[in-house]
């Protein structure tokens, strides 16, 4: 029985239809553009350092006369700072669901998460010890989180189905411009370890702010969610495959790709210069970074958009995946540069494909419209914790075997597990 105030009227209760609803109204030009330099300014924060400023700062301290000692170190710390996302995905996206602030739900974790990151990036420039490198990457990959958990649910909250492939392809078209532009800016301009985080933090928040503060995100009342509790966040976390699927076999094939592709990608300065031997290893990192980049914004933004018109996504999913799995097993048998240059293209145009259309393709397998951001939390555990992990697992078989072969060969047998557990997503095209 509905209980009732004091006064003996019955109280008002929150509507929650509009939150819940699934939009319906199309986003514009200036939303793209914003949502898009937002996530080219977290690109170029995280992957610089991950691709380059990372590994020659952990080499540096680490005074190892074995290569593979110095793979293993960076694994190390990448590891460690996936399993703080572990939890730091889903947390957010639950606490940013509760939100009631006057600024929005997402807002606040936007800034909190861009603040965190730019400040922890600083401070990692100024470390001169493992210890000190380490829990500041640790740092940085949590508050990285805290700020993707938060604008990949603003794509559920604001951007309609048949939209969603597009924009999508604005989060993967910007990752590609992010590597090389970090890449060129730290090597072009001769930049210092700490120069090079220095600026990295600058462009993260200067790139974040129009999206910010321009772009407007929906209040929610107090009382349309329930409370957040241990309890009920842990309980949260397990979403049944029995009774969604969907959503399980979607979370699986990316968790597979996406570890593939790291498998394929994190190691790829060490495989340079420890498995081809190039005279320049930093600059023919440069050269496969900008194939990779012109094929990623292609397929990104092409496919995505095809995606949308053709309303399937599962037939565009498993095909990147298998493209992702040629590249791996083309660099694990034909070692040479001109090869890993194919690799790079074909890598390109799987993962770009890939990340447009199956960020579109997990928005529409969520169980509830209302938790969407905890869910897309979790999803987003699989897109990155796999990258922090790869590093770690990746340099145990490079040395395990002292080569790249092992590792090249699981990256493309990982990536096609992807695609067969893709193929299983019944309840969309």
């Amino acid at each position: 029985m509905s209980k009732v105030t004091e006064n003996g009227e019955m109280p008002a209760v929150p509507d929650t239809h509009g939150l819940a609803a699934v939009p319906t109204h199309r986003v514009g030009g200036r939303w793209i553009l914003f949502f898009a330099l937002s996530w080219f300014g977290v690109w170029i924060a995280q992957l610089t350092p991950v691709q380059l400023l990372l590994p020659l700062q952990v080499e540096k301290f680490l005074h190892a006369t074995d290569w593979v000692q110095n793979v293993l170190g960076f694994g190390y710390i990448s590891g460690i700072a996936g399993a703080f996302a572990l939890v730091a995905y889903p947390l957010t996206g639950a606490l940013s669901d509760r939100t009631t602030s006057r600024f929005g739900r997402r807002r606040p974790w936007i800034a909190a998460g861009t603040a965190g990151f730019a400040l922890s990036l600083f401070l990692l420039g100024l470390q001169t010890s493992l210890l000190g490198i380490g829990i500041c990457w640790v740092a940085s990959s949590t508050f990285f989180c805290v700020l993707t958990a938060a604008l990949t649910a603003a794509i559920s909250d604001q951007v309609p189905v048949n939209q969603r492939g597009y924009v999508s392809g604005w989060i993967s078209a910007p990752q590609a411009i992010g590597i090389i532009a970090g890449l060129v800016l730290v090597t072009a301009l001769g930049l210092s370890t700490f120069g090079g985080y220095a600026v990295m933090a600058a462009l993260l928040v200067v790139l974040g702010l129009p999206f910010l503060l321009l772009v407007h995100d929906a209040v929610l009342p107090p009382g349309v969610v329930p409370p957040l509790t241990l309890g009920t966040l842990l309980e949260s976390l397990w979403i049944s495959p029995r009774r969604f699927p969907d959503f399980g076999w979607t979370l699986l094939s990316r968790i597979l790709v996406n570890l593939g592709n790291a498998f394929g990608t994190s190691l790829l300065l060490y495989f340079l210069m420890y498995g081809l031997e190039v005279p320049d290893a930093e600059g023919s990192l440069i050269v496969l970074t900008l194939v990779y980049m012109l094929f990623v914004i292609v397929a990104s933004l092409w496919l995505g958009r095809l995606s949308d018109r053709l309303g399937r996504r599962r037939a565009f999913v498993f095909g990147a995946s298998v493209l992702q799995a040629s590249a791996a097993l083309i660099l694990a048998f034909v070692p040479t540069m001109g090869a890993a240059t194919v690799a790079a293209a074909l890598l390109g145009l799987g993962y770009g494909c890939f990340l447009s259309v199956d960020q579109a393709l997990a928005t529409e397998v969520l169980p509830d419209q209302l938790s969407r951001g905890k869910d897309l939390g979790i999803m987003n555990i699989a897109l990155t914790v796999p990258q922090a992990f790869a590093p770690m697992l990746g340099a145990l078989l490079v040395s395990a075997v002292g080569g790249f072969t092992l590792l090249f060969v699981i990256s493309g047998v990982t990536a096609l597990a992807g695609a067969l557990a893709v193929a299983q997503v019944k309840g969309v095209r």
